[in-house]
Order: structure tokens, then sequence, then C-alpha cells
């Protein structure tokens, strides 16, 4: 009986966030393709869905999209995890339509924003030109654009440390690394803050599911 209401409870969270769960069900069928793949034919494979100059620069929509449906390294579990903590609850609070618009804000400027400043350095040669190559795949800007925006669901006087701790953790990266990649995992923070009226009128509130939910569990 326990067990049947504990499915019941996950199943009707899974359904409370279709696209983030439509989207974990995705990445979980590419990165079993992944594991299927020889090691030289993977790494093509990707660079071909790549957000990297080169392919942005002849085919940007395609790559934008593709990259965003496949995980760097193939380890999906973590991201049940990552998703469920954040995506799920940012869906449940926003909605699917504004979630799924702080994501591809997240994603598409932090991509373009982050391979500008590639470019900037291939041309001023503190790159080498072979970068205009380089494997940038993921779901991570998006990620980090909603773990900002969650910031405005948290009420006060919590908001402001929780602001403190994300940009410490996506900007210390930054700081020592360096790299491009760093860099648009930090702008992609900067746009979910920057999200704000995407959330005006739902800042600390529930969704209604998820308050319905809370009193029926």
């Amino acid at each position: 009986m326990r067990i049947s209401r504990g499915c019941h409870k996950v199943w009707r969270y899974v359904r409370s966030a279709p696209g983030t769960y439509v989207w974990l069900a995705i990445l979980f069928v590419t990165t079993v393709a992944l594991h299927h793949m020889s090691p030289e034919f993977e790494e093509e494979f990707l660079r071909q869905r790549s957000t990297n100059i080169h392919e942005l620069s002849s085919n940007p929509v395609r790559v934008l999209v593709s990259s965003a449906m496949w995980i760097d390294g193939g380890h999906w579990l973590p991201y049940v995890l990552l998703y469920s903590v954040f995506h799920a609850r940012a869906e449940r609070w926003l909605g699917t339509v504004r979630w799924l618009a702080v994501c591809v804000a997240a994603h598409v400027l932090a991509t373009l924003i982050s391979e500008g400043a590639l470019l900037w350095g291939i041309r001023h040669g503190m790159a080498p030109e072979s970068a205009v190559n380089t494997l940038d795949i993921g779901v991570s800007y998006a990620l980090a654009g909603v773990v900002a925006v969650l910031a405005y669901r948290i009420r006060a006087p919590w908001r402001l440390p929780y602001v403190m701790v994300v940009l410490v953790v996506y900007g210390v990266p930054l700081v020592t690394g360096r790299t491009f990649t760093d860099l648009g995992h930090f702008t992609s923070v900067l746009i979910g803050l920057g999200c704000y009226p995407l959330v005006r009128g739902r800042s600390g509130r529930r969704n209604p599911k998820e308050t319905a939910g809370a009193v029926r569990g």
C-alpha cells in the first residue's frame, strides 16, 4: 500500500512538470545512443551537433536545438536529480511556457555570448584557430538559468543568501578557469536573474497543483 501511494505521488509530481520529464526522457534516449557509439564516431557525431563557432555560422538553429538534447560525458542519472530539484520545481511554479522561455533564453543567449567571446579571443590571438570546432553541447546553460530564476520563489530573508551562493558557485570557476563555458554558465545565471518580468506576480507563490498536492499528501 505504501509503495503504491509512493508511486502515485511520484507520478503526480512528474505529471505536474511535463516539459521537464519529456526533456529528461529525450536525454535518456540520446545517452543510451551515445553508449552504443565508438569513441571516434561519438566525437564527430557530437561535434556536428555542437554549438561551436563553425556550426553556429552555418546551422545556428539546428545546433542550438540539437545541442540541448545531448549530455557530454554520458552520465544521465545525476540529471534526474538536478532536473527534479530545479527544472521541475520551476516548471510547476511558472508554468511550462514561462519555464521554457527561461530555458531558451539562458541556453541561446549564453551560447551566443560565450562563443562570441571565444571568436574574439581567436581573432586576437588568445585562442587557437582550431577552437572554432570546440565541442560545446549540453544542458547546463539552461539549468544555470533556471537555478538563478528560482531565487524569486524564495522569500526574504533567504533570497539574498541563495543568490549569493549561486553567484559564488558559478563565479569562482569563471575567475579561476576563465574558459568560454565558465563565461557561459555565469552569463546564464545573470540571464536567469534578468527574467524577473516572467515571474512578476508569482514571486513566492506556490503553483496551485503543488499546493493541492501538498494538502492531499
